[in-house]
């Protein structure tokens, strides 16, 4: 938001931490079963930084809350939706993911609250410990949020359309 350099260019701290991701990734050796767990771990977790850095900085921009929890939630969504792309896969926020952007919602709406009780590093804490257990028991036991209702129109006209656009198959049921 317009505050000069990024500080991953000015702190070496960030390619020293870089750095020493890389060699470990390379020095320790994981099964894919627990190397999905752990990136299901990890992922929470950084749900959980992004949607607290999304609402900090917007808070600190001067703005209210409402765009705080929305921005906290799309810095967190979008973070995981481009990690996905890169990786070639369907991003997590599109379904079958254990609540994904509600927990950033959830995260944001957190850390807005501390900051405006005065307490933003508790807000901190809080939202990357929610966003943790949240997801996590989210995956654990499956929850989303229901699908879409299913809006085929169910009138005689309708059927009616829909068969001669769509000819029923051999056993007569419809494609």
């Amino acid at each position: 938001m317009q505050h000069g350099t990024p500080v991953a260019l000015t702190d070496y701290a960030y390619l020293s931490t870089a750095v020493a991701g890389s060699v470990m990734v390379f020095l320790i050796k994981l099964s894919e079963q627990s190397w999905n767990r752990l990136f299901t771990a990890l992922d929470a977790a950084v749900i959980g930084f992004w949607a607290v850095a999304g609402a900090n900085k917007t808070l600190a921009a001067g703005l209210g809350w409402l765009p705080a929890v929305l921005l906290g939630t799309v810095t967190a969504v979008g973070g995981g939706a481009l990690r996905d792309v890169i990786l070639g896969r369907v991003p997590a926020v599109f379904g079958g993911n254990g609540l994904y952007a509600t927990v950033a919602v959830a995260v944001a709406g957190v850390m807005v609250v501390c900051s405006y009780l005065g307490v933003p590093q508790v807000g901190i804490g809080l939202g990357i410990a929610l966003a943790l257990v949240f997801r996590l028991t989210a995956v654990h036991y499956g929850w989303n949020l229901p699908t879409g209702l299913d809006w085929r129109p169910r009138s005689k006209v309708a059927s009616t359309v829909r068969r001669h656009i769509n000819p029923p198959t051999r056993n007569g049921e419809e494609e």
